[in-house]
């Protein structure tokens, strides 16, 4: 990891330490205000819509929370688990999501430490506690057998996941997955997403989809609104920094078939990702998608 994405890494642990040594109600762990909230809130019913396929939502309490679930697709469909990448919440499926109902039943899940429609009432979790929310909600829906797609930290959760003991994963995809090989591949670049976390303003958002997208043009603005919203009003956490690739004895515990995505221009992961992953796990596929709209819409 580069001097200068250490340095980012250092400030946004600084700044994000002071802000939880400040008293805060648990249950307004994300957001700063009630009406922040609400703003966020009537961007994220506003982006859910470009699904454009019938839905249901539901909330599933846990001993950590709600979790706010999307469903769609055929109920005699195989069970498919997505995790949404960095705050985009899972409406970020939305240019994926006709495609992937068309065989499968989806849950598309909020993650509970970022903003989107789950709620945090515990401290922030650990590894182990993400493992044991995640496992609540696949009992309380019964899966077995299920596949899971993660996109950016959503990857590197369902790896996470796929190293217990007892899971119940057939096959997964991984798109660009965030420090799950190797750390960031051009932390340079991707400092415009950490400036933006620290610093929230609608011209870094702006630069920062210029740095990880071919074709920003493509991104919906509704989305993008809600997205630029998720930014300006959570509250920043040090989670991310806690996110460490995995080692060789993890990655090689996992036997189920996987695929990894990643994009020709991809600031997350290159080619030496993907070196790993063939190296590591054995029975994975990998490819390079060219021209890719985003790293975790390709």
């Amino acid at each position: 990891m580069s001097k200068l994405y250490s340095r980012l890494a250092i400030l946004l642990f600084l700044v994000t330490s002071c802000a939880s040594s400040k008293k805060a109600k648990f249950e307004d762990y994300v957001f700063k205000t009630k009406s922040e909230e609400q703003k966020y809130q009537t961007a994220y019913n506003k982006a859910l819509k470009l699904w454009d396929i019938p839905y249901t939502e539901e909330n599933v309490k846990t001993s950590f929370g709600t979790a706010h679930v999307i469903i769609a697709g055929p109920k005699n469909g195989k069970d498919l688990v997505l995790l949404h990448g960095m705050d985009a919440s899972s409406t970020m499926w939305y240019p994926n999501i006709k495609t992937l109902t068309k065989n499968h039943r989806i849950y598309a899940i909020d993650f509970i430490m970022e903003p989107n429609k789950s709620h945090l009432t515990a401290k922030p979790l650990s590894s182990e506690e993400i493992v044991i929310w995640y496992n609540k909600i696949f009992d309380h829906y019964k899966l077995k057998k299920f596949d899971i797609i993660g996109a950016s930290r959503g990857g590197w959760i369902a790896v996470l996941l796929a190293i217990q003991k007892e899971n119940s994963i057939d096959k997964i995809v991984l798109l660009s997955p965030a420090q799950t090989f190797k750390f960031i591949d051009k932390p340079r670049k991707t400092s415009s997403a950490l400036l933006l976390k620290l610093f929230p303003s609608e011209k870094k958002f702006s630069k920062t989809l210029k740095t990880f997208s071919t074709h920003p043009e493509k991104i919906s603005p509704i989305y993008n609104r809600q997205f630029y919203l998720a930014n300006k009003y959570a509250k920043s956490n040090s989670s991310m920094l806690k996110m460490m690739p995995f080692s060789d004895k993890e990655l090689e515990s996992i036997n189920n078939p996987i695929l990894i995505l990643i994009g020709d221009k991809d600031v997350i992961n290159s080619e030496e990702s993907l070196e790993r992953a063939q190296k590591h796990l054995s029975n994975s596929k990998t490819k390079i998608i060219k021209d890719a709209v985003i790293d975790f819409l390709e």
